[in-house]
């Protein structure tokens, strides 16, 4: 018998259940994970809420570690007592032990933890797709992050200093400042008290950045717009504030002749082989120390309607887990 989180319908955090069930034999292309950390990511509340709807009723999470318990017939690449990791559909990784097809798995090296690792996948994987992927940064370009001291941001900014950009970053209220400058900002703007863009725009010298990279949507789309430079790229891939729509583009787009991008994981990772490059990407800058990893706080699997109460509320301050 294993534990697992589901949702019958959508809604708040109080919708989702915590289930006893029996766990079948992997399928030939599957292996059976027992979890060690199950990552918690704010798109786990779009799925919950049903801005992101789902066939229900349906399970819930998309990133996890653990330990291989059992192989399919058909695996050859993974042993049982194998660590991995892994992050996407299907969904389901908020449960103690699942099957989960091989495809989007990965072997975690030695000297990376699976509490560490569970945050990683999600998170880690987005910051690598957006810097080498979607708009490959180059060095002392000067960039703009939405919302630097959450978990995403917290390893992006890293990551993008690493790389020698100068980083501007944005945050919720003053008591994240330290917390983006201390994760690679070199300049931290508060969108909620100050006017971002005319920050930017100072930072700037007036000429505004090449890149906007934007999770949070509604509430900094327009300002974001107003920082980009001639021919810049608006990046967004994100709604925490909510979902941006009826974009005018002769209004928004066509004066500076920008790039707008609504970026997903499954448009840059959708193979083995593109998981495992952002991976083996990923896990070398941890280890060489250039992004790390601090851990802002562990729930038990018992614990999810707070955990999402406490995402929601913008409670959760850096990476944060499940464990199950």
């Amino acid at each position: 018998m294993i534990r697992v989180v589901k949702i019958e319908k959508t809604g708040g955090p109080e919708v989702l259940k915590l289930e006893t069930i029996n766990l079948e034999k992997p399928a030939p292309n599957e292996v059976t994970i027992e979890h060690k950390a199950i990552g918690l990511n704010f798109i786990d509340t779009y799925h919950r809420s049903g801005l992101y709807p789902l066939e229900l009723p349906s399970r819930i999470g998309g990133e996890a570690s653990g330990i291989i318990k059992e192989i399919g017939s058909k695996v050859k690449e993974f042993s049982v007592g194998d660590s991995v990791a892994y992050a996407g559909a299907p969904l389901g990784a908020y449960s103690s032990k699942r099957n989960y097809p091989t495809k989007n798995l990965v072997k975690i090296p030695e000297g990376i933890s699976h509490q560490v690792a569970a945050t990683l996948m999600t998170k880690g994987l987005t910051a690598y797709y957006l810097l080498y992927k979607t708009y490959p940064v180059s060095s002392n370009e000067t960039i703009l992050f939405h919302a630097a001291a959450g978990g995403l941001g917290q390893i992006f900014c890293q990551w993008a200093k690493s790389l020698g950009c100068k980083v501007i970053g944005t945050v919720g209220s003053d008591e994240k400042i330290s917390i983006a400058k201390e994760n690679g900002c070199d300049f931290v703007i508060n969108y909620s008290t100050d006017d971002f863009a005319k920050k930017v725009l100072e930072i700037t010298k007036k000429i505004g950045v090449p890149v906007v990279y934007d999770g949070v949507g509604k509430n900094t789309f327009h300002k974001s717009i107003e920082c980009l430079k001639t021919r810049g790229m608006m990046v967004s891939f994100g709604n925490a504030s909510g979902s941006i729509e009826n974009i005018d583009v002769k209004k928004y787009i066509q004066p500076k002749g920008l790039y707008f991008t609504r970026p997903a994981m499954w448009h840059y990772l959708s193979t083995k082989n593109e998981i495992q490059e952002g991976a083996d990407k990923l896990f070398k800058w941890i280890k060489l120390g250039k992004i790390k990893i601090k851990l802002f706080k562990e729930y038990r699997l018992d614990e999810v309607v707070q955990a999402h109460k406490d995402l929601e509320l913008r409670k959760i301050k850096g990476p944060a887990i499940i464990i199950p």
